[in-house]
């Protein structure tokens, strides 16, 4: 089973629109998890499903962002079937699905944690509550796949964290 995940920040690189669909099919992933997605970007999947468009959020000492209603904080594309959606604590930032793959069922975790960087109080929280997240879906039996945008490293200056 192939999966693989990608930031392609809010289009950031709009004009590679293109390059980047051909990318996500050229892969062949089983799974695909897309972070700070927009809906111009579709690749070619059976089943796909978005978090919902956030509302604005202010960031101190900056202006609010703004979400356009095409883009989502997380997309997965499959071509497994999606059997069910399960609650996460932040349905902005996290997705999971249940997809019925031929070993079994797997649930699919996509999330941004801590959406302004590690260095701000929501990742905290975030890394909190998705852990919770976590530990409740692996007792309550289900093979867990967790992906997405971290917002941290193990070896960097920008994004090290020791949490």
């Amino acid at each position: 089973m192939k999966i693989a995940t990608w930031n392609v920040e809010r289009l950031k690189h709009r004009k590679s629109l293109n390059e980047i669909i051909d990318i996500c099919n050229s892969i062949q992933a089983d799974i695909l998890a897309l972070t700070e997605n927009d809906d111009a970007i579709k690749p070619d999947y059976k089943y796909w499903c978005h978090t919902p468009t956030p509302p604005p959020f202010k960031r101190k000492g900056h202006e609010s962002i703004t979400y356009s209603p095409s883009e989502h904080r997380v997309s997965i594309y499959t071509n497994y079937e999606i059997k069910c959606q399960h609650e996460t604590y932040d349905k902005y930032t996290a997705l999971c699905l249940e997809l019925e793959t031929e070993n079994g069922n797997i649930l699919v975790y996509g999330t941004i944690m801590g959406i302004q960087g590690n260095r701000h109080s929501s990742f905290k929280r975030d890394l909190i509550k998705q852990t919770e997240d976590f530990n409740k879906l692996s007792e309550e039996g289900y093979n867990l796949c967790i992906c997405g945008d971290y917002n941290c490293s193990f070896s960097d200056n920008y994004y090290f964290t020791h949490k």
